[in-house]
């Protein structure tokens, strides 16, 4: 795999109560992307949950669940490092159970 580390989505706010915001696609079918980083920061008091599904466009269908009502401490940043290939008809997708959660993905894309 040909290419550099780079930021692919964000830093962004993960939706309140909602799981079905698109947060990274690739951005033509020439393109293959590979997450490498998830990087989840809870700027508040409390503790907060969030869920990441790969699948289609703002869809959280059964089955097709990443992470799923992962609780991230107050005040705190949380790394998920992997190795998942993102088609140009992939999604990653997702929310939050409040408000307070940023994410940041970091990967790879490459010409197919």
């Amino acid at each position: 795999m040909a290419g550099t580390i780079r930021s692919l989505a964000g830093p962004v706010a993960l939706a309140n109560g909602t799981y079905v915001t698109n947060i990274y696609n690739p951005a033509s079918a020439l393109l293959f992307g590979v997450i490498t980083r998830i990087h989840i920061i809870n700027t508040t008091v409390g503790a907060l949950t969030f869920r990441l599904y790969k699948g289609a466009t703002g869809a959280n269908a059964a089955g097709t669940e990443l992470y799923y009502n992962v609780s991230v401490p107050a005040n705190t940043a949380v790394d998920y490092y992997m190795q998942d290939r993102f088609e140009s008809t992939d999604f990653l997708v997702g929310g939050a159970s409040g408000a307070g959660l940023t994410i940041k993905v970091d990967g790879v894309e490459t010409v197919k």
